[in-house]
């Protein structure tokens, strides 16, 4: 699966990592474990990401530093590779710009339909994270070299992008790499878990408790939404980054098959977060219709408008998968 990417990637003296926007467990921890695995093959890494990165998640940076990009910085690397997404315009500004340098682009990504501008795109859209993918680059090199580091950032990835090993992208071959990691980095389930969903801060249950009240179904119930405002927001002194799985919340109720989550940003857009449970409604196509994508049971999108607007014709495009 990596042989070309190795082949080529090792090549390079100085190389960049960028991962998406609005970062979660899955991207952090690939960029985080591809970041190690660079450096113990002697390649100069760096890391970037325009956002923050969520609290809970800080602890990564122990093991590398994740800076946001300057575009100067894009003159320093002979290659730049993105991981957990399969478009530059997902990782930000300055990531748009690394094809005006004319270096080469690297992918590793599990989301469907990539852009065709990388040097050795690694695409598997069946794989259940992009850290499950990470763990066979390591595999398929040396996977004595998975150290207590790469464990825990590649095992975080894969519980958070599979809902704790919920989700039907798990397949037998998911749970042996998290056995192997588990194996390998001599750590137990419950410290990654212990770090991700049980160190809220108190403002954040407080937000989340103003959200679920707005939960409302839709389409005779078989759609569910939750709604964030920047009221909410500015009631309980948090931000967007505390909204981290609020969307699973809808869809655990009885009979929905599909929810969606609309979240008021500060840049005066809608940022919708959209979840399926079942094979007949597929929300990657569902959020194509708003410029976003990702896959077919779980995507983001965005929506020029109001929160109203917003609401409205999300629903009614949905509910043509009906």
């Amino acid at each position: 699966m990596f042989k070309e990417f190795i082949s080529k990637v090792l090549q390079h003296d100085k190389v960049a990592i960028f991962s998406h926007l609005r970062p979660d467990g899955d991207c952090l921890g690939s960029q985080v474990a591809l970041a190690l695995w660079l450096k113990k093959n002697g390649v100069e890494v760096s890391a970037y990401n325009e956002d923050a990165i969520p609290e809970n998640m800080s602890w990564l940076l122990n093991s590398v530093s994740i800076k946001k990009p300057r575009p100067a910085d894009l003159e320093n690397y002979d290659a730049f590779i993105l991981v957990d997404g399969n478009a530059l315009h997902r990782f930000g500004g300055v990531a748009e710009q690394i094809l005006k340098t004319d270096k080469p682009v690297y992918m590793i990504d599990h989301h469907p339909e990539p852009d065709d501008i990388f040097e050795v795109p690694v695409s598997v859209v069946s794989a259940s994270s992009t850290c499950e993918l990470i763990y066979h680059l390591y595999a398929d090199h040396n996977v004595d070299q998975i150290d207590e580091e790469a464990a825990k950032a590649m095992y975080l990835g894969m519980v958070t992008d599979t809902g704790s090993f919920q989700f039907d992208s798990v397949k037998p071959a998911t749970m042996h790499a998290a056995a192997d990691l588990l194996e390998r980095g001599r750590f137990t389930p419950n410290l990654i878990a212990e770090k991700i969903y049980s160190s809220r801060p108190l403002r954040q249950l407080k937000l989340l408790s103003q959200a679920l009240d707005t939960i409302t179904l839709h389409e005779n119930g078989v759609f569910a939404s939750i709604t964030i405002t920047q009221e909410m927001f500015r009631l309980t002194d948090t931000s967007s980054e505390d909204t981290e799985g609020f969307v699973q919340y809808p869809l655990s109720v009885e009979g929905v098959k599909a929810c969606i989550l609309f979240r008021e940003d500060d840049n005066g857009r809608i940022k919708l977060s959209l979840r399926s449970q079942s094979d007949d409604i597929d929300v990657n196509k569902w959020a194509r219709n708003f410029n976003g994508g990702g896959h077919q049971k779980a995507a983001g999108a965005h929506y020029e408008g109001t929160l109203a607007d917003a609401i409205k014709d999300v629903i009614a495009v949905g509910a043509e998968q009906l």
